[in-house]
């Protein structure tokens, strides 16, 4: 079973419009990630703190994918594209050589909770052509495992050696993406790829991982080992919930300028003339 080797809190930050979240990590050795860039979590009930929302704004040679668990999103981009988010969809977008969009809420009261990843793009397909697929969260596979739920957004694997398959399934970095909401007493063996990177994120209570039984409590992210496979289970009496990732990593220099993300620093030169032009897309 693979051991924690680093565990990191999540940061109050804004972003958009002044829109409050915790960046769970992003930003300074991306590589440790690799291939994933960045995690945010925003949550509040307070309308104020997301009402800003994320107005027109430009991204090229990644992708991001949304989780919304609870309220509503809209997203419209440069494509015509129009789009809404509703409490357990997935946006999965693939930026490309660029895209300009933005992501608005749709409601002035309740809470809004959710998830925005970072996944990079291969140098070979950075400059492909932007698209976009909403689903909705009737069709994200959801399986019950000894009692706790999976919600399978991305990847293939095994756990406690039933098998499962999420939704979406990306070539190059075969990022596995679960949510798993885990029942007091227990335990769940994940089978993950040798020399892929694991992510586990606690946003609800506290879980134990590893056959050393590594406390990892809400609102902490913890990085694995890269061989074997993933041991966690219930801390006390209280359900927790966890997001768990792991992808192939890309292994190509990561440069990055705000929503620009290419393998050089003249990439992003090129980047920012071409938006400055209106050639992004």
């Amino acid at each position: 079973m693979r051991k924690v080797i680093e565990q990191l809190s999540a940061r109050p930050s804004s972003d958009g419009d002044g829109v409050k979240l915790l960046r769970v990590f992003g930003g300074a050795q991306p590589e440790r990630f690799d291939p994933f860039l960045l995690l945010d979590e925003f949550g509040s009930d307070q309308a104020s703190d997301y009402i800003g929302g994320f107005p027109p704004h430009p991204h090229r040679g990644f992708q991001t994918i949304t989780y919304m668990l609870q309220g509503k999103m809209e997203h419209r981009d440069h494509m015509n594209n129009i789009g809404l988010l509703n409490d357990g969809d997935v946006q999965w977008m693939t930026a490309g050589r660029g895209v300009i969009h933005s992501e608005m809420p749709k409601q002035t009261q309740g809470k809004m909770r959710g998830f925005q990843l970072w996944l990079n793009l291969p140098a070979k397909n950075k400059m492909q052509t932007a698209n976009y697929e909403d689903v909705n969260a009737n069709k994200i596979p959801e399986f019950d495992i000894a009692g706790s739920k999976i919600k399978a957004i991305a990847g293939q694997t095994s756990i406690n050696k039933k098998q499962i398959k999420g939704y979406f399934d990306v070539e190059d970095t075969r990022p596995l993406y679960l949510d798993i909401h885990i029942e007091p007493g227990d335990k769940l063996n994940i089978q993950t790829q040798n020399e892929h990177n694991v992510l586990i994120y606690v946003y609800q209570e506290t879980i134990q991982i590893g056959e050393d039984k590594t406390l990892a409590k809400a609102q902490t992210i913890s990085r694995l080992e890269k061989h074997g496979d993933v041991l966690i289970q219930s801390y006390a009496d209280k359900p927790a919930k966890v997001i768990v990732l792991s992808g192939k990593p890309i292994e190509e220099p990561i440069v990055q300028y705000g929503p620009f993300v290419m393998n050089s620093q003249q990439e992003i030169e090129q980047a920012l003339q071409d938006y400055r032009k209106g050639i992004l897309t």
